[in-house]
């Protein structure tokens, strides 16, 4: 009986300890604070090529030339940022980040999405039948969009064993919508060697 219950024992003790090892853990961090773990495009690049392509876009003559020629900033919208890479890219996160750095600059108009002015009209519909007529948005009052920002993300791989080079290319490019002139044509370019045994091809 003792022996038996020794075991038990033993047993109980072995399940606590393997159980203890594959516990979670988590710790917090800085959202700013670097950290690769797979080497694949993480949201410290989409901050950091978002933040630089937007701060270039808008450092170019297309702002002040046409402020001055219509005396107003120029309304600007993101349109489709294709991801062109090997990888699985959240590219609505990166989008997201391009709009926070446009709206924030305070140098151009930002007009709202295709979904969500569609969202938008929907509630206009719903007000002008619901709403009074003194808090009422009327209909075809929208600010059309000047330019529209549209883009892709592209990657080239060269791998040999457990070592990889990942090339990431972004190219953006700002069109007008009046005359389909491209205004500004950007390009970021990020390289990361990856070494280990998660290494693919």
């Amino acid at each position: 009986m003792f022996a038996l219950r020794n075991s038990t024992t033993w047993i109980v003790l072995a399940m606590a300890l393997t159980m203890s090892a594959c516990a979670t853990k988590v710790a917090r961090m800085d959202v700013n604070e670097v950290k690769d773990l797979t080497g694949n495009w993480n949201d410290t690049d989409s901050r950091l090529v978002s933040e630089e392509m937007i701060r270039d876009v808008l450092s170019r003559p297309w702002v002040g030339e046409f402020t001055r020629g219509h005396s107003k900033p120029p309304a600007v919208i993101v349109g489709e940022i294709r991801n062109m890479s090997h990888e699985h890219i959240n590219v609505v996160t990166f989008v997201s980040d391009m709009e926070r750095e446009l709206i924030n600059s305070g140098r151009v108009d930002f007009v709202a999405s295709k979904t969500e002015r569609q969202d938008i009209r929907e509630e206009r519909k719903d007000q002008d039948l619901n709403a009074s007529e003194a808090s009422r948005k009327a209909a075809g009052q929208e600010q059309g969009a000047d330019y529209m920002l549209k883009g892709t993300i592209s990657t080239i791989l060269d791998t040999e064993g457990k070592k990889q080079v990942r090339f990431y290319q972004i190219d953006l490019t700002l069109i007008s919508l009046a005359d389909n002139r491209k205004a500004w044509v950007g390009t970021k370019k990020i390289k990361k060697f990856v070494e280990g045994s998660s290494v693919r091809s």
